[in-house]
């Protein structure tokens, strides 16, 4: 079926307010009388506070506020699954970000300077530095309940040992990630103000759930949500580490307090040292295989590092070990996992959703196995993939479009992977201290929240004067180009100009609730619930088309933005026609759609396993100085399968975005925490990816529709983030024959390697 506006390349609806400036961010703003506010830190990762006192703080002029958990009257505590993240630490801090006080001052000279004046008396606790430490039966309690955060284990799919013990070829290896930093350009931050009259706070932030956002607020307030308003957009990128709490509650309680304006925004530091970062983990594989190659037995064990905090560790140790068999099949698997309390850095959402740290092992065991059984580890792949009816390495059916075998046709197709011994010779030939290799690997990647989780979304729309149409989600944009999309499919649908629509959205008081924007869901969910409304607003506007031309409505049609005669096609009335007509006989042409997503035929709890996934195959081509030790990236091709494809541009852009944010974690960036003090926090030592290191990169989209999906679309966003790392890992193996099991592959660990032969 050939589309107007859906499956092309149309321009983001919000570019141009981007980038001529614009557009305000939540930390533009600047009301008349705005305080500065800021927030004291923990100067110990673990420790009981025996004093604090803020009198010298609060007797400084121009201070208006000093708060501290006395003044928190709700709850004191935030965190998406278990809300025990203190808003303001009582008599214990459990890691150095950890909030104690609050200050609003004129000015931020003056807020500085009453940080200054707080006194904190600490009695320093014993650190745990790792999930090993924090398991060993004699470590201190960081929580009264113990030191394990989440443990999950995947019920078990035939038995495992004896697949093991039967398979001609067994592979065993442990591989360790590290903590990663969102390193967003637009750091935490936003403003408060209260408003005495209507007894209302705004809070304007970074986000990416408003509607959860405001809930939460709201527990720590002890107030009612509706007393509370959340502007979440835009947002300045935030890739997981928005979908939590940062500034909010912190603002609400100053705001209130000192009934001004307030403004807070974290510096680079802080949001390095208070910010979630993506889990380090360990993964440990074992995979049973024939002579044939034909995949018998897969075993993992995954350890994570949750932090001092539960905010969202649990269902990110689920996906990772949902996602560690990759999309194969297995006769027998075991699947188990355990994330544990420490003084480290806060693990939390991150783009992956811990699917890289488990991809980056597996994928580069099937490489070695491909390699032992001198197969191309595309065949290999290939011979192993799932298909829609097949029952999954973890037990489920896969009842969506499964198109992993097209990504690997489309890999094997492509000249970068046909050519590739003629590629390395050319390029070694031009270059005699560098050694070149290429490597693929695929993955799938769950798309929406899983079984037992709500997972719905609400929509808005609504014709005024003139045919001018809103459209109105709670869906944050936060630079993934959605709002595109929903313009995109509302137009497809209703038939209409896209440059009629205009889209609000991620307000809590001028939109419904959609959701959060996470787990590659938006594309998915508000794209069915937009179907929805407009399914529900067409026999409205026949109705009132009905009326105003005097023919019945079983005479009527809808059809390219108008109604019109099924007998005569002359006789019509446009969308402005009928939004006139309305608004003269005092009707509102405003509906509300909904959807929910469909789950699995399973319930392995705490989400487990998801209905759709999204299936990409990365090849990448890289160059290592032998000297150095030094990786370059290349080139990269990657092939997603997403259902359809919504804006080509978006996709092409999701993947670009991805392959860089995949080859930092790959090669660079390395939050250093040791015995729960940052060693990295700034850019001058996190290490990031610049413009220089950007490689050349082609998108092959494949499509396969779903049938559930709107216009057979899933989602495409954090897919292509995931098995670029074992690519280029793949691709030195290739190059120079070394096996890297730890991330980052800096040239110091290449070397090592080179140097062990």
């Amino acid at each position: 079926m050939k589309y107007k506006y859906v499956e092309k390349r149309i321009p983001r609806i919000d570019a141009r307010d981007k980038v001529t400036g614009k557009t305000l961010y939540s930390t533009d703003r600047y009301p008349e009388g705005m305080l500065r506010a800021r927030v004291l830190r923990s100067a110990l990762p673990h420790a009981k506070i025996i004093k604090l006192d803020v009198s010298k703080a609060r007797e400084l002029a121009g201070v208006e506020a000093v708060l501290t958990h006395e003044d928190v009257p709700g709850h004191n505590g935030f965190g998406i699954v278990t809300p025990n993240w203190p808003v303001l630490c009582v008599d214990r801090v459990k890691y150095r970000g950890d909030a104690i006080a609050l200050v609003a001052a004129v000015d931020e000279e003056t807020a500085e300077e009453a940080l200054s004046l707080i006194e904190v008396e600490y009695e320093p606790l014993p650190i745990i530095d790792s999930p090993e430490e924090s398991l060993s039966p004699d470590a201190p309690l960081i929580h009264e309940d113990g030191n394990i955060l989440h443990t999950m284990d995947i019920p078990p799919k035939g038995d495992v040992e004896k697949g093991l013990a039967e398979s001609e070829i067994v592979l065993e290896q442990t591989y360790k990630t590290q903590f990663m930093e969102h390193a967003y350009i637009e750091t935490e931050g936003g403003v408060g103000v209260y408003n005495e009259d209507d007894g209302v706070v705004t809070i304007w932030c970074g986000s990416q759930y408003a509607f959860r956002d405001q809930l939460q607020i709201a527990r720590s307030l002890d107030w009612e949500p509706e007393k509370i308003r959340v502007i979440g957009s835009p947002t300045g990128g935030a890739f997981g580490g928005k979908d939590e709490i940062s500034v909010q509650i912190h603002l609400a309680m100053l705001a209130i307090y000192t009934k001004k304006p307030v403004r807070l925004h974290w510096s680079r530091e802080e949001s390095i040292v208070a910010g979630p970062k993506r889990h380090a983990m360990t993964a440990s594989f074992r995979i049973g295989a024939g002579h044939d190659g034909v995949f018998r037995a897969i075993d993992v064990k995954v350890v994570a590092n949750g932090g001092a905090y539960d905010t969202i560790s649990g269902p990110v140790l689920n996906l990772a070990l949902e996602s560690s068999p990759g999309p194969y099949k297995y006769a027998d698997s075991r699947f188990k996992g355990i994330t544990a309390y420490t003084n480290n850095a806060m693990g939390g959402e991150f783009r992956g959703f811990g699917a890289p740290q488990v991809v980056f092992g597996v994928e580069q065991e099937l490489d070695k196995l491909a390699r032992k059984l001198q197969m191309d580890p595309i065949e290999l792949r290939l011979l192993n993939a799932v298909e829609e009816g097949d029952i999954s390495a973890i037990g489920h059916r896969l009842n969506t479009s499964a198109g992993i075998k097209e990504t690997l046709v489309a890999a094997a197709a492509t000249s970068l992977w046909k050519d590739r011994d003629e590629i390395k010779h050319k390029l070694s030939g031009e270059n005699r201290y560098r050694e070149y290799g290429i490597g693929v690997a695929s993955e799938w990647h769950a798309v929406g929240m899983g079984v037992g989780i709500p997972d719905f979304s609400n929509i808005i729309i609504e014709i005024g004067e003139g045919g001018a149409i809103t459209l109105r989600t709670g869906a944050i944009e936060m630079g993934q180009g959605n709002l595109t999309a929903y313009a995109q499919m509302l137009a497809e649908v209703l038939e209409c100009d896209i440059s009629a629509i205009d889209v609000i959205h991620g307000d809590t008081t001028a939109c419904p609730d959609s959701g959060s924007v996470t787990a590659s869901r938006s594309i998915l969910v508000n794209g069915n619930a937009i179907i929805d409304g407009v399914s529900i607003l067409k026999p409205i506007l026949i109705k009132i088309a009905s009326e105003k031309l005097g023919i019945p409505e079983d005479e009527l049609e809808y059809g390219d933005g108008r109604v019109f005669s099924r007998n005569d096609s002359g006789i019509a009335l446009t969308l402005a026609d009928i939004a006139d007509q309305a608004i003269s006989s005092s009707r509102s042409l405003k509906v509300t759609g909904h959807a929910v997503i469909a789950i699995s035929d399973k319930d392995f709890g705490d989400g487990l396993p998801h209905n759709y996934y999204t299936y990409i195959t990365q090849i990448a081509l890289v160059g290592v100085d032998t000297g150095t030790g030094e990786v370059e990236v290349i080139k990269v091709i990657s092939i997603p399968e997403m259902g359809r494809a919504i804006n080509i541009d978006g996709v092409e852009g999701q993947c670009e975005g991805s392959v860089v944010m995949g080859q930092g974690y790959t090669l660079y960036e390395n939050i250093i925490v040791e015995k729960g003090e940052f060693k990295t926090t700034s850019f001058s030592t996190y290490i990031l990816p610049t413009a220089l290191d950007v490689p050349e990169h082609e998108t092959i989209i494949v499509e396969k529709p779903e049938k559930t999906g709107p216009f057979g679309a899933k989602g495409v966003g954090e897919a292509p983030t995931v098995p670029i790392i074992p690519a280029i890992a793949n691709a030195i193996y290739d190059a120079v024959g070394i096996r890297l099991e730890k991330l980052p592959i800096t040239p110091e660990y290449v070397m090592e390697k080179l140097r062990e032969g």
